[in-house]
């Protein structure tokens, strides 16, 4: 079974269900319309029996790039102009950012805002996403052979099992553009290497290679580009031969036991909201496309 959505792909095949981004012209930059069907996917694909794991994917060279950032302008508002890369360093013009935050607006934390901001809907878009993903009984699997920043690494970072290549890009991108982690990373990442390391990470933007996020514990599991795709069949059929409600209690268990994330994207969602509407992050957008330090608080 398949269904098509905008430029994601949710389809069956037997026990494994699959969630593809599929726009990998701009290295599946996340837009409001593809992380609603993203988080529609998940919750169906959770609820139907048959269905033992979840993939999570990415076509092309990037799981995701983050956020898409569109026709929205820059300006001294906040309000800020799309078609760039997120922060990575090594992308232009694919139409991403790196912030993970979506479309859409009035809830989450985002309804007190008296401006609306073309990224108040990827906000609640992201944090729906990762609440399909954290909540889903079914074993998620996500799959990371290259790039993950920004939003597409908070959705990533979500799954119950991330593979990544060695090779793989791995970074927050917040901080560049006047912004804080979102889609639940303070949380998540925290959880996952501790307080010390997830402030290096989201004050400094620093990149890590997909063998260092393993050593870190960020994440389960990193292999060799070459071996990637057969670990990611073996690491299919394993999660698809555990015990449904065994897995379930286990992930809910663990979850509980680490992660607050209502609280998290609470915070997120209204920090965020704020964030957006500064002019520190028009400064942040703009210094970005103009290849130059950004210069804030002025």
């Amino acid at each position: 079974m398949s269904t098509d959505g905008p430029e994601v792909r949710v389809e069956t095949d037997g026990a494994v269900g699959r969630v593809t981004l599929a726009a990998p012209d701009r290295l599946n930059a996340l837009d409001p319309a593809m992380l609603e069907v993203l988080a529609r996917g998940v919750r169906d694909l959770d609820a139907d029996p048959v269905v033992r794991v979840i993939v999570l994917a990415g076509e092309g060279r990037a799981f995701s790039a983050g956020a898409d950032l569109g026709d929205v302008g820059v300006s001294g508002t906040g309000d800020q102009s799309g078609g760039e890369a997120n922060g990575i360093g090594d992308q232009s013009g694919d139409g991403a950012n790196g912030i993970g935050n979506q479309s859409g607006d009035g809830a989450n934390g985002i309804g007190n805002q008296s401006r609306e901001h073309p990224l108040d809907g990827t906000l609640v878009g992201v944090g729906e996403a990762v609440r399909a993903i954290v909540g889903a009984g079914t074993p998620v699997l996500a799959l990371v052979p290259g790039v993950a920043a920004g939003a597409g690494l908070s959705i990533a970072l979500a799954a119950d099992y991330c593979l990544v290549a060695d090779d793989a890009t791995l970074v927050l991108a917040f901080g560049a553009l006047g912004l804080m982690p979102d889609g639940g990373a303070t949380a998540v990442v925290a959880a996952s290497i501790g307080r010390a390391r997830a402030l290096r990470l989201a004050l400094t933007g620093e990149k890590l290679t997909g063998a260092q996020a393993a050593e870190w514990g960020l994440l389960a599991e990193s292999v060799a580009a070459e071996r990637f795709p057969g670990r990611a069949a073996e690491l299919t059929d394993l999660l698809a031969a555990l015990a449904p409600q065994g897995a379930a209690r286990t992930t809910a268990a663990v979850n509980d036991a680490t992660l607050d994330l209502e609280a998290a994207l609470a915070r997120e969602e209204s920090g965020q909201a704020e964030l957006i509407r500064t002019d520190d992050f028009a400064e942040g957008a703009a210094a970005f496309r103009e290849k130059r330090r950004p210069v804030f608080g002025r």
